[in-house]
């Protein structure tokens, strides 16, 4: 087999590559085998008749393209491996040229990983921003802890914001009532949002067995974007009350004896967290110096691919918390051009960042072992909320481990140019950054503060939430 490589672009490459009909052979006799079960002629067994009679009777053009369609992909990974080409994506193959008893020419036009010049990446320098705890993000914490051991209890007057209500719900479009668009009994705070636009004013000022009727668009289903009509009812309201913040309540809702120590180890705690955000910051501005030293070239189609599948993942995160695009690029202050810019910036950067991190993997020779991989698994099916075993036997079966690899080793290099840079915070503090997992994930994550088991009366006196209305990192691009 001989082959040659045409270089189109610095992201895609044209293959051309001659099969001798000797190479052939194997995959001609199987299409004899093959087309000799499949069909029947008088004088001859199922599975013996001759190649001659078979060319006879379906015809050698049959057989010669069911020879070459076994045998290209095989000559195809040939020539790859034979040019030191890496795919990523699918190729555009084409036979050019077919001599009977001769050779087999095809060409493949596929998307290649670009060749890159890795610049210097030790020692790179970046600055992240100073650790900040402020009294306002303690008190939240002791609030939200608050609220957490609050019992609730009826009121005769109307429902403010902050108040919860107990209420029926339906989403009606011509009179009928939308399929998986009715609840009944729901616990809901007023003013928490994340349901149906337009529900939080109209629940301000009603009572105990008022009713009341209001339009609004729905966000997700077969009429996303269309309005309905929503009847709600409302069969209690209800005021959290708050257990003070004294040395009792420390001691019910935590390990510590006075509300002093409590409210020191939520500050604590909040400070170990900001340092995890803190290095995860170092992480990407570590990354983003490296990035503004080269200019990597990439293949469109891959980014397009990527921005397509970010946009969707974004869209679907958004609906699942009850948010229109219009609603999020308001409360971003986003015209939908500049979301699509940085979408665009932030996918380029990423596919680019790949590169290199592939790049610099290789030249530092990183591999990865059974535990890692392991390791790695684990906290991929953890955080889809899947059954570990479960999620490793689907990526096996649909050979999804070479990704997996892939990412480990990313994350590996990753970790060399952290450890090897210098970032300071606003300050000037040079910052410690030794705690990467071998996937470029911070190794430990803030632990909610200490908490006794919560009594029976405060768990049940808990109110129930409507939804998650919580975003994804990707929609806060």
């Amino acid at each position: 087999m001989k082959s040659a490589v045409e270089t189109l672009s610095p992201t895609r490459a044209k293959l051309t590559v001659e099969v001798p009909f000797e190479e052939l052979k194997p995959s001609l006799d199987a299409a004899y085998k093959a087309i000799a079960q499949q069909i029947n002629v008088p004088g001859f067994r199922r599975g013996k008749v001759p190649p001659m009679v078979i060319d006879r009777q379906v015809g050698r053009g049959a057989v010669l393209d069911q020879a070459i369609n076994d045998a290209l992909p095989k000559k195809y990974v040939e020539a790859l491996q034979e040019n030191s080409l890496e795919p990523l994506a699918q190729p555009e193959i084409e036979v050019t040229r077919l001599e009977d008893n001769d050779l087999v020419e095809f060409t493949a036009e596929v998307d290649v990983k670009p060749q890159i010049d890795l610049p210097a990446y030790e020692g790179l320098e970046a600055q992240v921003e100073d650790i900040e705890i402020s009294d306002e993000d303690v008190d939240e914490q002791v609030q939200s802890l608050r609220e957490r051991f609050g019992t609730l209890a009826d009121v005769e007057r109307p429902a403010a914001e902050g108040d919860f209500v107990v209420l029926d719900l339906k989403a009606m479009k011509d009179g009928e009532v939308l399929e998986g668009a009715e609840v009944t009994g729901m616990s809901y705070q007023v003013g928490k949002g994340g349901m149906i636009d337009g529900l939080d004013d109209a629940l301000v000022g009603m009572k105990a067995g008022d009713d009341k009727t209001f339009t609004s668009q729905l966000v997700g289903g077969d009429l996303v974007g269309e309005e309905v009509e929503v009847a709600v009812s409302v069969s209690q309201v209800q005021e959290q009350e708050l257990p003070e913040l004294d040395d009792e309540f420390a001691q019910l809702a935590s390990e510590f004896d006075t509300s002093e120590e409590l409210v020191a180890d939520v500050r604590s705690r909040l400070g170990n967290g900001k340092r995890l955000e803190q290095a995860a910051e170092a992480r990407d501005a570590v990354l983003e110096a490296l990035l503004e030293k080269i200019s990597v070239p990439l293949p469109e189609t891959m980014v397009t691919d990527e921005l397509n599948a970010r946009r969707q993942n974004i869209e679907q995160q958004l609906m699942m918390a009850g948010i229109t695009m219009e609603k999020y690029l308001e409360d971003e202050e986003q015209t939908q051009e500049e979301f699509e810019a940085e979408l665009d910036r932030r996918v380029r950067d990423a596919v680019a960042a790949q590169f290199l991190l592939d790049e610099i993997a290789k030249k530092e020779e990183l591999g990865v072992d059974q535990q890692e991989l392991s390791q790695h698994l684990i906290r991929r099916a953890q955080q889809s909320g899947q059954d570990p075993q479960e999620f490793a036997n689907h990526m096996f079966e649909h050979n999804h481990i070479p990704e997996l690899v892939q990412e480990i080793l990313r994350g590996k290099a990753l970790a060399v140019l952290v450890e090897s840079a210098t970032v300071k915070d606003a300050s000037g503090n040079v910052l410690e950054l030794k705690n990467l997992q071998p996937d470029g994930t911070i190794m430990e994550q803030p632990a909610e503060p200490a908490e006794a088991a919560e009594p029976a009366e405060a768990e049940a006196a808990e109110p129930a939430e409507a939804e998650d209305d919580s975003e994804t990192e990707d929609a806060q691009a």
